[in-house]
């Protein structure tokens, strides 16, 4: 259902049942699942992809330009999987050369004026407080809940179920698991209230802790950590998840509190 005051290109493909509330304006090579609804004043840019049943909110901007010097006019898109919410006034870039698309996955909550930039690969289900900014080419890995304001630098990677507190400034790698707080950033535990959401096991988020004593709080740096980690530890999932992420932080990971 389209309002007479909404401009929706010819070429957009639109599935029959997405509402499209008054003063949209929705592009070319633009696709819109079925159940989603456009409020008022949203703007839908070429390239934009959106599941089924979503919600933009009024006044969000999808798959406008980078904000990348480096950009040329690539045929690039910004996609979002089903059942996502975007609320109000939030801009989503869409990708440059480097990656080809920015990603947000399905189940996602991005409050109100948060910025998500070229080239990012947001998880399945996020959710991303007022007005976070996250620069381009994040990483943000399933199940994570980012506080209002925090600032994200590009490149980044934040690792699965980790909560972060508000107004942070994310300047290193975010390991899985774990809370990140205080400032600067540092480890500040287990989520374990999250995991707990999440049906980990007892047994399960005890492993995981162990394994964060020996990154965080054995005194060891953290390749001779990771070694006692693989020598003295089981091997499980969420082991060598951790371990895998370690080793491939390009940033290095966020420091012990001291």
């Amino acid at each position: 259902m389209k309002q007479p005051l909404a401009y929706v290109h010819p070429e957009a493909k639109i599935a029959p049942n997405v509402v499209i509330e008054p003063f949209v304006t929705i592009d070319k090579n633009v696709v819109i699942g079925e159940g989603t609804r456009i409020g008022s004043n949203v703007t839908i840019l070429e390239g934009a992809r959106i599941g089924k049943n979503c919600n933009i909110c009024s006044g969000a901007v999808i798959s406008g330009i980078p904000q990348d010097l480096k950009f040329k006019g690539e045929e690039t898109t910004a996609e979002i999987g089903d059942n996502t919410t975007i609320r109000e006034c939030v801009t989503i870039n869409r990708g440059t050369a480097s990656k080809g698309k920015t990603v947000i996955g399905s189940n996602c909550l991005i409050m109100a004026y948060c910025h998500i930039a070229h080239d990012c690969v947001i998880g399945d289900n996020i959710i991303m407080s007022n007005a976070t900014q996250v620069a381009g080419e994040v990483r943000i890995d399933d199940f994570a809940v980012i506080g209002g304001g925090t600032l994200v630098h590009q490149f980044c990677h934040v690792g699965a179920h980790v909560m972060i507190q508000g107004g942070s400034l994310i300047n290193k790698d975010i390991p899985p698991y774990v809370k990140a707080a205080r400032n600067p950033i540092s480890y500040a535990g287990i989520n374990s209230i999250g995991l707990r959401r999440r049906n980990f096991t007892n047994e399960t988020i005890r492993d995981i802790q162990e394994i964060y004593r020996y990154l965080y709080l054995s005194g060891l740096n953290n390749s001779d950590a990771i070694e006692r980690i693989e020598a003295e530890l089981p091997a499980t999932k969420e082991r060598d998840e951790i371990v895998l992420f370690v080793r491939n932080s390009q940033r290095g990971i966020i420091r012990g509190y001291l």
